[in-house]
This record gives structure tokens, sequence and C-alpha cells, in this order.
């Protein structure tokens, strides 16, 4: 019998979001593991129900509050930081691949691997995801040209198929401003061959006024 793990004393400062970013990172890493073992494995169903078992025992040790829905977690920086649970680039997110993004002269750019766990086609990656991992990319553009918004618009074109276990390179580019919209690029490719695209996508963002921030974001601290 498993006794769940108690939560240790609430620390502050820099230091200790540090050391749970750090934590959160590592359990997400063997999270990422655990998802690929389990969609690629042909184990019996009576090692399935073992293991499904013991995974459910140790969900039962993260115990201590649960954060609520619209609250913004103490080790995210929001916006415009680090986002520790993110499906995109969320290094705690067991469905992450996770996407390193950083910025360039024009824009960002972006580099991640698509695993099993996010396969459409056998053997290529769900459409689905490459709108998320451009939708992030060119929200990450928005900000880092100094025009932060939410996605309106979102245009693809599936040049050719993204494939999986397959190094990625992503680009993000603001192309225009009009009053509060923001017109946006992006481009998927691999790091192989970055002449060739296989996902392009155009989208419009609007940096939503502050009222607006206020009601969609409660938990976000106002600034001092």
């Amino acid at each position: 019998m498993h006794t769940p793990l108690t939560e240790p004393p609430a620390e502050a400062g820099a230091e200790s979001l540090e050391h749970r970013r750090a934590a959160i990172t590592r359990l997400g890493h063997e999270l990422r593991a655990l998802v690929d073992a389990t969609v690629r494995t042909a184990a019996s169903p009576d090692t399935l129900d073992r293991v499904a078992d013991g995974v459910r025992q140790v969900t039962g040790q993260l115990t201590g509050r649960r954060r609520a829905r619209t609250e913004i977690p103490e080790v995210d920086r929001f916006p415009g930081g680090p986002r520790m649970y993110s499906p995109v680039v969320g290094a705690g997110s067991p469905l992450a691949p996770p996407v390193r993004i950083t910025p360039t002269d024009d824009g960002v750019i972006g580099h991640c691997t698509l695993g099993i766990a996010h396969e459409g086609p056998p053997g290529y990656g769900h459409g689905g995801m490459s709108a998320m991992l451009l939708d992030e990319l060119m929200g990450h553009a928005c900000t880092v040209a100094g025009t932060p918004g939410m996605t309106v618009s979102l245009q693809l074109r599936y040049h050719r198929p993204i494939p999986l276990e397959t190094p990625l390179r992503l680009l993000g580019r603001v192309t225009g401003t009009d009053n509060r919209k923001v017109h946006v690029t992006g481009t998927i490719t691999t790091q192989e061959d970055p002449a060739t695209h296989l996902v392009t996508a155009d989208g419009v963002f609007i940096a939503p006024d502050p009222e607006r921030v206020r009601a969609l974001f409660p938990g976000l601290q106002p600034e001092t």
C-alpha cells in the first residue's frame, strides 16, 4: 500500500520557483516517456491492467490543493513568460513535444520533434497538431514584436504531411498591423530541408482591451 506524499511547506522566492520548475520539467519528461511507451506497446492485457493499477497509485500521490480553472500557475509568467503546462511549449506537459522557441531578427523560430502520440495518418503528424504548433508560434511572434494578441483567424495550407520522429523547424513573423489587428505568417519545415514547406499559415491576432483582458483572465495580477 502506497502512502500519499504530502506537500512540503510553501517556499517563497525565485530560487524555490526554479526548483519547482526543475521538478515539473523532470516529471513532464518521464510522463512523455510513459505516453510514448503506452502508444507503442504490444504488451498483454494482464500487463496493461497491472500498469494501470500502478499509474492509479502514482496519481494518488499527487496530493494537496489543486488549482482552479482560471488560476494561473505560480510557476508561470503570463503573459510573455514560461508556461510550464502548455500543450505546445510546456516542459511539464505530457502532451507537448515540447517546442523550444527563440527570437530571431524578424520573428521567432521553433524546434521540436513530434512523436507517435501526435500521429494522424500512420507515420505522420495529425493535422490538428500543425495548427496548434503554428498558432502558438505565431502568437509568440506577436509578443516578440511588441504587439501581443489573441487569435481571431488562422488559415493553414497543408503542402506535405509532417513526418514523425523528425526534427522540425517552425518560423513565425509579423507582417503588418492594422490598429489592434496583427497580421502574422508561419511555416513548418524539417530541419534537414528548410526550403521545402510542409505547412504554411496566415493569421490575424488582435490585442484585447484592458477590460476584456480582466474579464478573460481574472487570475492575472494587475500591473503596479
